[in-house]
């Protein structure tokens, strides 16, 4: 992380220097508290693709039990 110094005054105008701390020398970070978070508000249309993408998955997944059946031949097919 690097953090910004002012020089000092002495020298007629401030210059700023950057200071760079290596991670493994620098203080650890606070971390996130998330048991302070709530539930996350979402919008008409958010919810309608979250509806919209369980129902595709529920299609793909049928799909793929019928064909998986098929293969297996629980299913008679006339004329074949």
């Amino acid at each position: 992380m690097a953090t910004i110094t002012k020089m000092p005054r002495g020298t007629g105008r401030a210059r700023t220097r950057f200071v760079v701390v290596h991670p493994l020398h620098d203080l650890p970070e606070q971390k996130l508290d998330t048991s302070k978070l709530g539930a996350i508000p979402l919008g008409r249309s958010a919810k309608f693709a979250l509806v919209v993408l369980r129902g595709y998955l529920l299609l793909m997944t049928a799909l793929v039990v019928y064909r998986a059946l098929e293969l297996a031949g629980a299913f008679k097919h006339f004329g074949r």
